[in-house]
Formats: structure tokens, sequence, C-alpha cells
């Protein structure tokens, strides 16, 4: 088996801190409205960002995708009949579970949004009624907004991405060659993107770099096996932690609405890259994305981005605005109940379910061989 075949496990804890991260940042928009100007502006233009990066962590979770839903098309057994209907259920089925349960809540525990300030995460982002029409639509994740589940407008991009993974790694191998420019073009076009204001060049360049890992790989890992400078490593993780979060960090520099903003806003792409390459090339990053406790939030990663937002926003607004550090208290350890219980009811059988149905689909699609 090559090294282009293998696991790569710290991804998988890299995953599951992303997550977290995730988490972190609702809550800190939970408590938005009740926080100083100086206590958010020290949170959130200082290098404390980089512990609860919101979009940024997602751009992590697309070079993921990029790299690990690619990998496993360059084997020589994969196809694209079983690829498909296994991994459309692997998205589908555990969307629609965490859309139950956030109709649930919302049902159970009514939301009155005139407790909540104007312009925030809890009055704009969540929903306070469901409707059948509003729960399929925000289900096909064909929306360009969700407000059952807030963060499914990602898995909108997660589809696209899937459906068209056939093109990235055409892309791919066709530039393999060329692979480095091919890298700065993408770096490019994410950094366009956010200056002009289109999403599917902001995100789609992101998917590409980490397809571009995939392709290259077992280089990659010759490459830095060659490296024999200590220091490279822990500079680029200073260089994509950086451009991860620029754009918060020169706000107090930079007007948000100009270009130069836009650029920096554009480089967190890059730096979601850098930082899942980091983890392949840097021992010291991968053993800590190996621990057990970042394994286990790796494993309930999806789960637990799935079903956090609807329980923060339920949370919310059962105790109230002024209540928010107790949201912040109990938000974290009950997402994170739910998230393995989700994992083990709906996630989990919903893999096993998939891998069944696209080994069927194969088998009666593909041509026998005598």
């Amino acid at each position: 088996m090559s090294d282009t075949s293998a696991r790569i496990t710290g991804l998988d804890g890299l995953r599951g801190f992303a997550s977290l991260a995730v988490v972190l940042y609702h809550l800190t928009l939970i408590a938005r409205p009740e926080l100083s100007e100086t206590t958010w502006a020290w949170l959130t233009q200082s290098p404390l960002k980089i512990l609860f990066p919101g979009t940024e962590s997602v751009l992590v979770f697309f070079a993921l995708s990029g790299l690990v839903v690619a990998l496993p098309a360059l084997r020589s057994d994969f196809t694209w009949t079983r690829y498909y209907p296994s991994r459309l259920l692997r998205l589908y089925l555990p969307v629609f579970g965490a859309l139950i349960l956030a109709a649930v809540l919302i049902i159970a525990i009514p939301r009155d949004p005139a407790t909540m300030p104007t312009g925030t995460w809890l009055r704009d982002a969540q929903a306070t009624t469901v409707t059948p029409v509003s729960l399929l639509t925000e289900a096909s994740l064909l929306r360009e907004s969700y407000d059952i589940d807030n963060v499914l407008w990602s898995l909108r991009w997660e589809l696209f991405f899937s459906l068209l993974l056939p093109v990235f790694v055409w892309i791919a191998i066709r530039f393999r060659r060329a692979s480095p420019y091919l890298a700065a073009l993408a770096a490019g076009a994410t950094v366009a993107g956010r200056m002009l204001e289109m999403d599917a060049l902001v995100y789609f360049p992101v998917f590409l770099l980490g397809t571009i890992i995939a392709i290259n790989l077992d280089g990659i890992r010759a490459f830095a096996q060659r490296v024999h400078t200590r220091m490279l490593w822990p500079a680029l993780a200073v260089l994509a932690g950086v451009l991860l979060i620029a754009s918060w960090l020169a706000r107090p520099f930079v007007e948000n609405d100009s270009g130069i903003a836009d650029v920096l806003w554009g480089l967190a792409g890059v730096g979601a890259a850098l930082i899942v390459l980091l983890v392949i090339v840097w021992p010291r990053l991968r053993r800590g994305c190996e621990r057990p406790t970042a394994l286990w939030l790796g494993k309930v990663s999806f789960s637990l981005y799935l079903v956090h937002a609807p329980i923060l926003g339920t949370l919310g607004y059962l105790l109230g605005r002024e209540q928010w550090w107790l949201v912040c208290l109990i938000g974290v350890p009950v997402s994170l109940a739910v998230a393995a219980a989700f994992y083990r009811w709906a996630e989990r059988p919903s893999h096993r379910l998939a891998r069944r149905v696209g080994g069927y689909v194969a088998q009666r699609l593909e041509p026998r061989t005598a």
C-alpha cells in the first residue's frame, strides 16, 4: 500500500479542533451584544482569535475535503458508480437528522425574536418557526441561507464539490507537473473571489488546494523528510495562523470595506490549506492532532458541527441574552454530549448504509468481468 492510500490520522484531529473552534465562535456571537467594544476587540483583533475562527475553520474543512475526498479517487479500485450514491448519502442523511433535531427544539422551546437585538446571530441566523417548506428547502442544501440549522450553508458547498470531484481531480492530475503554479493560481483566485464577492470563486479554489495536496501527497512527504531546518515548520505554522486570521488582526488599521481587507480575508483560504499541509509534514503538529482527545473530537466532528448551532440557539433563547455566560458555560458540554449521541445513532448508521448502497449500486451498474 502506498503512502497516498494510507489514512492520515492527524487530519481527523484537525477536523475535530476546527469543529470545536466553530462552536466557540458561535458562543462569542451570542456573547457579543453584552460585551464592551474594548473586550470584543481584545478577543477578536489579537492572536486569541486563532482559538475561535468561524468561517476560517470552515475553510479548513474545505481544504480537508479537497484532500480526503480526492484521495480514494486515486486508488485503482475506485469507481464513480460507488462514490456518488455513497457520498451523497453520507452528506444528506446526517443533515436530515440534524434538521429534525433542530425543528424539534424550535417547536418545543418558543423563540421570541423581539428579545434579541437586531443584527445579532440569535436574531438573524436562528429560525423562530419551522414550516414543512422551510425544512425541505434547507434539507435540499440548495438554498443560499439557512436558519433552522445555520451551519448548513457550508454543506451546500461540500455538496457542489462532491458532485464536481471528477473535475477537481482531472485538473490536479492534468497540471500535476505545474502544481506549484496551479496552487498559486488557486490562492489568487480565492483572494479575487473575496474582492469580487463571488462565493464560488472564494470556496472552490480552497477545495482545489486540498486536491492538489492529495495528488502530490507522496512527493510532499518525501520532500518533508529531506528538510533539515527545524525552524521551517514552526515558521510556516505561524504564517498559516496569521494568514487564517489576518483580516481580524488588521481591523484596527484597515477599513473593513477596503480592498486590502478583502485581500487579507481571501488569504484565509491559503492559511487553511497550509494548516492541512502542516499536519501532514510536521511530526510535532501531527502528533498533537493524534492525541486521544483530538481523535475523539475528530470522530464526532461532523455531528458536532451539525447539531451545535440549534442547541446554542435554543439555549440562547431559553436563558435570555443577559445569561450569555451561562450559555457559554453549558453550551460546549451539551453540544459535545449531543454530538456523541448523534454520531452513534445517526451519523455512524448513515455511513454504514451509504457504504452498502454504494456497493449495491456499483455491483448493479458496473460491467461484470468473466
